[in-house]
């Protein structure tokens, strides 16, 4: 009876404080409420559910190991997560607790993660490189050349969204393969991570004016939503209507509604 209770304890879901949290990179929303954040320097992947913070994924304090260095997190729409990986050069997926290598150590530095039905797309910093392969895993194929690449999404519509840290900052790339250049400038001045928003819009965290941009169709940045809570905004994910923004050295998560009214969702105010 004890060994079993003890076989128990060891495969359930370690549960951790806030204060465990050391410097959390990104956050994915997932299909049941939950939300999945990686953290660099855990290092590994958490997962908050109704205010407990867990560990999906425990990397090791030893570099070229799975998840030493996470950095990205993503949640396909049918409910797969990843997380990139700079010190395995990897996209994995992480399911029941296990890693699944996708890309067989192609990808250098991963920064942002997105998804299209079946097909995952990734920015590597190293390669300077926008990438895409399938789901269930292979050779990555080149989308994109850009230099500084920081962030990718994509639309409903199968538009893919570019972020760089060079001009121009931020560009389109339609299904048919047509390249539009959305803002030419450098008004982001450290550029984290890209998110496509209704109407042909897109937000673009930015940790050095700590502020989320939004930027119109047709037209300039803006800022969006701003704090004296901000430190640092990196990753972002869409939860509904609201954008959620992770802060690496806050640390903290945040809530931001369609208005930009910005709160803290974690650790509770």
């Amino acid at each position: 009876m004890f060994r079993f209770a003890l076989l128990l304890l060891l495969l359930l879901p370690a549960v951790v404080s806030a204060e465990d949290w050391v410097y959390p990179l990104d956050v994915a929303a997932g299909k049941e409420g939950e939300l999945y954040i990686a953290d660099r320097k855990l290092p590994g992947v958490l997962k908050l559910s109704e205010g407990t913070l867990s560990v999906v994924y425990q990397g090791e304090k030893k570099f070229r190991t799975p998840l030493n260095a996470v950095r990205c997190v993503h949640v396909t729409e049918g409910g797969v997560l990843l997380a990139g990986d700079s010190a395995t050069r990897e996209v994995y997926k992480i399911e029941e607790g296990k890693l699944t290598p996708l890309t067989n150590g192609f990808i250098g530095i991963p920064t942002q993660i997105a998804s299209h039905g079946d097909t995952v797309y990734v920015t590597d910093l190293e390669l300077a490189r926008v990438w895409k392969f399938p789901i269930t895993g292979g050779e990555p194929e080149e989308v994109a050349v850009l230099a500084g690449p920081r962030g990718v999404d994509v639309d409903a519509e199968g538009n893919i969204w570019l972020l760089s840290s060079q001009k121009p900052q931020l560009r389109r790339i339609s299904p048919d393969g047509t390249e539009t250049v959305v803002h030419e400038g450098l008004t982001f001045e450290f550029p984290q991570q890209v998110l496509a928003g209704k109407d042909g819009t897109a937000y673009v965290s930015d940790g050095y004016a700590k502020t989320v941009w939004k930027v119109p169709a047709a037209g300039d940045p803006a800022k969006f939503a701003t704090s004296d809570q901000f430190s640092n905004p990196v990753g972002m994910s869409w939860q509904g209507d609201n954008l959620l923004l992770i802060d690496s050295r806050a640390p903290g998560l945040f809530q931001i509604t369609p208005a930009g009214e910005v709160s803290k969702i974690y650790p509770a105010p």
